[in-house]
This record gives structure tokens, C-alpha cells and sequence, in this order.
């Protein structure tokens, strides 16, 4: 069925950018908003664990915990996130503080708490309807495993090939995933997180890396113990990856690496063209990606845009409106909310300043999350590019019968884009900036929109002017204005007679 999914997106992507692109089957991960924390550049809620901390090394321990992420969940869920991704929370080599050295794979860090924590985050989640994923590493262990000076286990590590691609391959062993024993080991470690704590799902490390065979066959038994159970990628080596993850294994979605630079460079800078990120996404073909602006390796989007000139708040709107409207995932990486502006690795990982927040911005994604919710089309509906202007793009989101229109003006002016085959008796309401467009005189309907800002609208039957509330605020007007009439005259009578 997959595969046969893939040949017909395929094919939609040939005809070109006027032609709607057909929901795929329908993907529960779709329906989510992600949340992506590096635990230990999070937030300290638990100031004990100290042992390893050291604020003054990028590459050490800073102190996040879980603790700190269950503090935050309340204000995480007023932004709208659903699904919050931590990374590797397994029990790490000294500075381990990314969770890819790992000495044991049946233990929480004593850098991030016990496994009480862990239930008590996950319970708590669940409270709020919110759900938890870990990170999950397959493919490497530290180079202090206890596997690493067994003899008997010496064939389970093959040659690290790789130590110069990232600065923490070098204390990495690589497991080689062939063996028998070390299949049933990772089996056993994906069966112990799901049944001790109740998380939501797994994000595969490095899943170019794994053995694909393993990883069609590890899938297929955490699917076959929990079939609502979520399973999403991340990618190592993008350059080479052949893109049949999704198409092989249980993975519903892979991160879109495709997508990060088309897209942060656009929309960082005044008067790209939308339609560029747009064709980056059909060459992508991942209509089920998982879509992000920045990760904990990369500059942050808000240091790109301010490079340029541009206003955060503006920009983010921008990006923001066509993240949440695009097929696929939106991931948000930690501090985007703030949003935090950072470098590159290892600045980009800096603790999140929470009390550095821009209130504006928070409403806004607040807003955005929640049309994405409300709207079906936003989550799995068709996708069309009807038309650009400029830098303006006018996108379309079909699902039973509902329509949704998107409209973003990257432009640095005003721009214009008109639209028909809507009914002649409806109205386009506009759900950001409370919009209106109706008919014009040739038929059509006209959206303009003022240079860098965003619109989403929906299609409402046009009731024409509202003559019931126009003659109550003029009634209240008119009183008004006779009441100071006759104040005005009382008060110059009493004069008068003084």
C-alpha cells in the first residue's frame, strides 16, 4: 500500500504547480504539533542534580532535567504543542549531555532524574492531552559500555567509520545490527521505555544508519505491540539518504531535511518569492515531513532573519503561518517561542531564556495552533499553489468539502492575487486579521494583502452588511450626540442665570 502511495504523489508532482496535491493516506502524525527539547538545554527543575553541571562548557551538562520539562507543560500547552520529542534520556557516558554515549539502555541519566520522573512528566501529559516521544538510539553506545571490553561481545561493534562527520562519533561504538543478540537487546530496550513509562512514540536517530533491515523488523514489532504507537526519523547524512524510509518500515515520518534551507532562507529574507519554498517541497516529495525551521545543530532561524533587517515577530508570523498550513508536521525546536537568536552548534544549544519571551509572538502561535486544530484541511488536506505575485503566494487546503485559502506576502509591498470559482453568495473571512473579501465586479474575488504579512481564509456565506448592528451603533451615536447637546446648553442656562 505504501508503495503504491508513493508512485501515485509521484506522478501528482509531474503536472506541475496548478495542480492540487492529493492528501496521502491518512497519518494520525499529521494531526500533531511537535515540540522538540534537548532535556539538558531545556530547563532545570530539579537543582540538585548537579554533579555534572558545568555553564561554563558548551559541551557539558547545563542542567535541564525532566522535572523542568513537567514545569513547563502547562505554558507549552497554551502554545498549542501536542507532542513534545525529548532527546536520548538513557544513561550517558560522563559529558554525554546529547544522549548518543550511552552506558546503559534500561536507566534514566542521573543528570535528568529517575524513572519516576519520567512517568510522573508522562502522566502529567497525558493529563493535558499531550504526548511524549523519546529520541531513541539504535545504532551507538559509548565507547564505556560494558559490551565495549567483553570479549565475548566483541563482534556486536564494527568500525566507526564516521568519527570525523560529529563531534561525539569519537566516543561512540557502533552496533553491529547483524547480530542476533544485539537485535534482541534493542527490541528489549524499545519494549522497556513503552511498558515502564507509557510514552507515545519513538524518534529513530540516525535511521539512514541503521540497519534498513532491522529497522523494517524493529518497526514491525513495536507496531505489532502498539499500533497507535508513533515512530518518526531523523536523518545523519542527508546528502546520501535514498528517502524510502517511510515507504520500508512502520516510520510514519522523517524529518524534511529537503525543506530547512529553502525555507529559512526565504522567509529570513525580505522579498524572496514564496513559490520558491514551494518548489523546494514538491522536489522534497515528503508530503508526510516532519518540517522545521531550525534544530539544535543549526543557526537559529531568528539570528538568520535578524541578519537581514528584518523584525522577529513579522518574520515568524510569516514562516510560522505557511509551517503550520504546509503538508506534514510542523516541529518547533525549544526557544523558537521566545524567540531565542543564537548561532550555529554549539551556541544554538544554549539554555531556553523563558523570561526573555515576546508575549506578541506567543499569542500568535497560539492562534496559528489553533486553526491548525480546528480546521481538518490544515492537517490532511489537498495542497494547491493557486497563483503568486511578487512574493506573494496564494495557497489552497481541500478536505470533504472544506476549503481553506492561505495567503502570504513576503513581498516588500502590497501585492494582489484574484481567485474564482467560489459562489458569488459567499465571502472569504479572514481568521488572523479578521479579513473580508467578497465578490467584485468582474466575478472575482481580489485578496490583497500589505507587504510581509499572513492571512488564512475560510469560505461563509455573505450576509452583506449587518444593518441591525450598524443601527444600534448609530442609535448609541446619536444619543451620544444629543446628551451632549443638552449638557452643553444646561450648562451655558446655568451660567447665564449665575
Amino acid at each position: 500500500m505504501k508503495r503504491l502511495l508513493i508512485i501515485l504523489m509521484a506522478i501528482s508532482f509531474s503536472f506541475g504547480l496548478g495542480t492540487p496535491i492529493a492528501a496521502a493516506e491518512e497519518n494520525s502524525i499529521n494531526s500533531e504539533i511537535i515540540y522538540s527539547i534537548l532535556v539538558d538545554r531545556f530547563n532545570n527543575g530539579n537543582p540538585s542534580l548537579q554533579k555534572q553541571v558545568d555553564l561554563d562548557d558548551p559541551l557539558a551538562y547545563h542542567g535541564g532535567d525532566l522535572q523542568g520539562i513537567t514545569d513547563k507543560l502547562d505554558s507549552l500547552k497554551e502554545l498549542g504543542y501536542t507532542t513534545l520529542v525529548l532527546s536520548p534520556i538513557m544513561k550517558n557516558a560522563p559529558d554525554g549531555y546529547h544522549g548518543y554515549w550511552i552506558e546503559d539502555f534500561f536507566k534514566v541519566d542521573d543528570q535528568y532524574g529517575t524513572m519516576e520522573d519520567l512517568k510522573k512528566l508522562v502522566k502529567e501529559a497525558h493529563k493535558r492531552d499531550m504526548k511524549i516521544i523519546l529520541e531513541f538510539v539504535t545504532n551507538y553506545v559509548s565507547l564505556t559500555h560494558p559490551m565495549t571490553e567483553d570479549p565475548e561481545k566483541s563482534d556486536w561493534i564494527k568500525e566507526n567509520n564516521e568519527v570525523e562527520s560529529f563531534q561525539w562519533l569519537d566516543q561512540a561504538a557502533v552496533l553491529d545490527q547483524t547480530y542476533a543478540e544485539v537485535k534482541q537487546l534493542l527490541k528489549e530496550a524499545a519494549d522497556y521505555w513503552i511498558d515502564e513509562a507509557d510514552i507515545d512514540g519513538y524518534k529513530f536517530h540516525a535511521a539512514d544508519k541503521t540497519n534498513q533491515a532491522f529497522l523494517k523488523e524493529l518497526t514491525a514489532h513495536i507496531s505489532e505491540k502498539n499500533p497507535d504507537f508513533y515512530m518518526l526519523a531523523d536523518i545523519l547524512d542527508p546528502e546520501n539518504y535514498t528517502g524510502n524510509i517511510v515507504e520500508n518500515t512502520e516510520i510514519q515520518a522523517v524529518e524534511n531535511n529537503a525543506l530547512y534551507e529553502p525555507m529559512a532562507n526565504v522567509f529570513s529574507q525580505a522579498g524572496e518569492p514564496v513559490s520558491a519554498v514551494h518548489d523546494a517541497w514538491l522536489q522534497s516529495k515528503q508530503e508526510d515531513g516532519l518540517n522545521y525551521l531550525d534544530n539544535e545543530y543549526t543557526e537559529r532561524f531568528t539570528r538568520k532573519l535578524l541578519k537581514n533587517g528584518r523584525s522577529p515577530f513579522t518574520t515568524w508570523k510569516l514562516a510560522l503561518t505557511y509551517l503550520y498550513t504546509l503538508p506534514g508536521t510542523p516541529m518547533i525546536f525549544q526557544g523558537s517561542e521566545i524567540p531565542m537568536s543564537t548561532g550555529a552548534f554549539p551556541e544554538s544549544q544554549k539554555m531556553v531564556m523563558f523570561n526573555s519571551g515576546d508575549q506578541e509572538l506567543s499569542k500568535f502561535i497560539n492562534r496559528i495552533s489553533s486553526l491548525r486544530a480546528q480546521f481538518p484541511a490544515l492537517q490532511k488536506g489537498d495542497y494547491e499553489l493557486l497563483d503568486s505575485s511578487g512574493a506573494m503566494s496564494l495557497f489552497k487546503r481541500t478536505y470533504e468539502g472544506e476549503s481553506v485559502y492561505i495567503a502570504i506576502n513576503n513581498d516588500t509591498e502590497s501585492q494582489a492575487i484574484s481567485i474564482d470559482g467560489i459562489d458569488s453568495g459567499k465571502q472569504l473571512k479572514g481568521l488572523l486579521g479578521d479579513n473580508l473579501v467578497r465578490v467584485n465586479e468582474q466575478g472575482e474575488f481580489k485578496i490583497g494583502l500589505a507587504r510581509e504579512t499572513a492571512e488564512v481564509y475560510v469560505v461563509q456565506k455573505d450576509t452583506g452588511l449587518n444593518w441591525l448592528l450598524i443601527g444600534m451603533i448609530t442609535g448609541i451615536f446619536a444619543i451620544f450626540i444629543v446628551s451632549v447637546v443638552y449638557l452643553s446648553r444646561k450648562q451655558k442656562k446655568r451660567e447665564a442665570d449665575a
